[in-house]
């Protein structure tokens, strides 16, 4: 008895362990909108220098995937900044990031306070890293920060799958690589004095010089 208890009791640990790993296995089926921070939203509390949640602890309990969302719940006090270089995340400040690898969202303007919700999405898988750059960098040395592992999952949908526009060419100033106007030639007038012109005076001289001949004869 003791032996046929032990061996179902083995089985049904096995069997957990396998559901367990199937579960954690399953694929996403749906994208998803992530409201970072919960119900918190994205704020820094300048009294207190705090931010108002612990966004490392929120970010380590979801699962990220291409095609889903953040949606940051926050206000004109806070910024929003996308990169995907550590080195730039780690010193909470954009002053010397690449345009290609780092992107900040509406916030910090010249109007504190004024509600915003950005929808940010992820589009590239790997290490993605979020922080607020406000107050010289402030906020994000007092936790107004985070970093994601955002997987495959359903891959980009179409909406976010476009090739990027073609770079944009200054069109050509008017007088630079422009055609000119057609020009209208005016033709030359017809001659007066032609070929024909000229026989008709040699005819005349002929008769002239033949009709002094004849009243020399007389």
């Amino acid at each position: 008895m003791a032996t046929t208890t032990a061996t179902t009791m083995a089985y049904l640990a096995l069997m957990a362990v396998l559901i367990t790993g199937a579960a954690a296995q399953t694929p996403a089926t749906a994208y998803t909108n992530h409201t970072v921070g919960g119900s918190a939203g994205w704020f820094f509390n300048s009294t207190t220098s705090a931010a108002s949640s612990n966004f490392t602890a929120w970010a380590t309990n979801q699962t990220f995937g291409l095609g889903d969302y953040l949606i940051f719940n926050t206000n004109t006090n806070q910024t929003v900044i996308q990169t995907y270089n550590e080195t730039t995340y780690r010193s909470c400040s954009i002053s010397d990031s690449s345009d290609n690898d780092t992107f900040k969202f509406a916030g910090g303007g010249n109007i504190f306070g004024v509600a915003l919700t950005m929808a940010v999405p992820l589009t590239i898988e790997g290490p993605n890293y979020y922080f607020s750059d406000a107050e010289d960098g402030v906020q994000c040395q007092n936790g107004l920060a985070f970093e994601i592992l955002v997987q495959h999952g359903l891959g980009l949908p179409p909406s976010l799958n476009q090739p990027p526009p073609p770079p944009y060419v200054e069109p050509p100033s008017p007088g630079e690589g422009s055609l000119s106007p057609p020009v209208a030639v005016a033709a030359d007038p017809p001659s007066t004095g032609g070929p024909k012109s000229g026989a008709n005076l040699n005819r005349l001289a002929f008769v002239l010089t033949i009709g002094w001949l004849l009243l020399l004869e007389k």
